[in-house]
């Protein structure tokens, strides 16, 4: 199990692009996905494709989504 510091990316709205949002904890361990923390909103599991641990050059560039992806996983 490794936790580190994370960006985590969000898709925004009808009217805003996604974005990537600092703040979080990342913990990786044996289970599907990342187990993100932040004091700000409720613990959860995301894919992997939704985590960096490095902070973005473009906070406002995409990661590659796969098609049809899931957002979070439960």
């Amino acid at each position: 199990m490794r936790t580190s510091k994370c960006w985590v990316w969000f898709k925004g709205s009808l009217n805003n692009r996604g974005f990537w949002k600092e703040g979080f904890t990342c913990t990786f361990d044996e289970k599907p996905g990342v187990l993100i923390e932040s004091p700000a909103y409720v613990t959860c599991r995301v894919p992997n494709w939704r985590v960096v641990t490095t902070e973005p050059e473009d906070l406002n560039k995409s990661p590659l989504i796969p098609q049809n992806a899931i957002w979070k996983i439960i």
